[in-house]
């Protein structure tokens, strides 16, 4: 216990961008400003106009919710190392970032999957849609799914605790992950690897099979419609979430599988795919959804319109 009151980690870098550390912050240091200016803007767009208080929407504001959380999980840390070059973090703030990467990537996992549901009853029930999905209904999935994420995550950190690490260890990312951490342990990691894996199945894994089969339902009622023009125009209020869900799920599968299997996979590619995972999604969500959804884009518009 002494050990892990004292151990320290050091972050893993940006291979390609060692020798221009500084210049290299300027755009992650832009993205993460274009990351909280798009959510924000769709969470203040979302508050303001009391049309867009309706289950679609209420999941938005969730999801951007979620990808703030994400980004300034992840973010700071990155900035800190590329302007101070301060590459260690103690065992405790490691542990914390840990837990909250892992659980805003657990509530954007679900929260795809209930807006996933939501298109499918939009499309193959759109008669029962306004009573199946109420207001309150989706408050309370949403606060379902906040305590999914905090039981099944809470035991992360405990677990790493029990753990003896006896040596100073670099990680791979500018950031704390669980499957990254156990590799630099001594002690028997079985326990841990077990539960990463239960949680990594248990929600993300789930959830990805959940959106599969609702869209395979979303596509065999779109295919029974009779016209092309009715097909293309339901198969549109489903782009902008089939863009979310690309951008989560298919860096988020290449990480995992690199973590687990990839033994001899290149750091430029870990940090290439990590980044890409926790990056992307916080920064083109509010570009996809403002682009593709009316409301948002007018109101966008409008504002800017004003203040020209």
């Amino acid at each position: 216990s002494s050990q892990t009151r004292t151990l320290s980690f050091f972050l893993g870098g940006f291979p390609a961008w060692e020798t221009t550390q500084l210049w290299s912050a300027v755009p992650l240091c832009s993205a993460y400003l274009l990351a909280l200016l798009g959510n924000l803007t769709v969470l203040s767009i979302i508050r303001a106009e009391r049309s867009l208080h309706t289950p679609m929407y209420l999941l938005l504001a969730m999801l951007a919710l979620a990808d703030l959380g994400l980004s300034t999980s992840a973010f700071p840390t990155m900035l800190r190392m590329l302007w101070l070059e301060a590459r260690e973090i103690s065992f405790s703030t490691c542990l914390a970032q840990m837990f909250f990467i892992h659980s805003f990537t657990d509530i954007e996992s679900a929260v795809i999957l209930a807006m996933a549901f939501d298109r499918y009853v939009a499309i193959c029930h759109p008669l029962r849609y306004s009573s199946i999905l109420t207001n309150s209904v989706t408050i309370k999935i949403c606060v379902a799914i906040v305590v999914r994420t905090a039981l099944v995550q809470f035991p992360l950190p405990i677990l790493l605790t029990q753990l003896c690490f006896t040596r100073v260890s670099k990680l791979s990312h500018p950031y704390c992950l669980h499957p990254d951490i156990i590799k630099h342990t001594g002690s028997d990691t079985r326990i841990n690897s077990t539960y990463g894996l239960f949680v990594l199945l248990s929600t993300l894994g789930l959830d990805l099979l959940f959106v599969l089969l609702s869209y395979l339902l979303i596509l065999k009622t779109i295919l029974n419609i009779a016209t092309w023009r009715e097909r293309l125009k339901a198969l549109n209020t489903c782009v902008s979430h089939i863009c979310a869900v690309l951008l989560f799920f298919i860096p988020m599968i290449c990480l995992s599988m690199m973590h687990r299997f990839g033994k001899h996979v290149s750091p430029q590619a870990y940090v290439f795919t990590a980044n890409l995972h926790f990056l992307a999604p916080p920064i083109l969500n509010p570009i996809v959804y403002s682009v593709k959804t009316k409301p948002i884009r007018r109101r966008i518009l409008r504002m800017l319109c004003q203040r020209g």
